[in-house]
């Protein structure tokens, strides 16, 4: 069985961070690292080139396909922050409706930038999707 393109890595997430252009961009990646490891209580790790995850749990679908994923993280790209929380809980649409500026995609919420948001509110998706993924996948 294949495993996933995005696996945990050794890179230093400090480093990593430090790399990120522009410098708004990167301000935006260290609040999001801060907030996230507060709220997870577990430390960065960064997944691939570009991703810092918080957590991991292990999934196994229908199909047999299994693996290994973080819960939560976020990627400081250039067009826009992806953040990477899981959807499907009770409140997510309305919290989504009170964030502010974003969009949307399977798993993932595109910030332009987090002063465009309420930070009160992110923290709330953030919180409410590590519980859903934690009673989802109990590892």
């Amino acid at each position: 069985m294949a495993q996933n393109k995005t696996q945990p890595t050794k890179v230093d997430v400090e480093a990593f961070l430090a790399a990120v252009e522009p410098p708004a961009r990167q301000a935006d990646g260290r609040m999001l690292c801060e907030i996230m490891g507060r709220i997870s209580g577990d430390a960065p790790r960064l997944w691939g080139p570009t991703i810092v995850g918080f957590g991991t749990y292990h999934y196994r679908y229908e199909s047999g396909r299994e693996g290994d994923s973080l819960r939560v993280g976020f990627s400081p790209r250039k067009p826009a922050l992806v953040l990477y929380i899981a959807g499907g809980f009770p409140r997510y649409e309305g919290l989504l409706a009170q964030l502010g500026p974003h969009t949307t995609g399977k798993a993932c919420l595109y910030i332009k930038r987090l002063s465009d948001i309420d930070l009160n509110v992110l923290e709330e998706l953030i919180a409410e999707s590590l519980i859903y993924m934690r009673t989802a996948y109990p590892d």
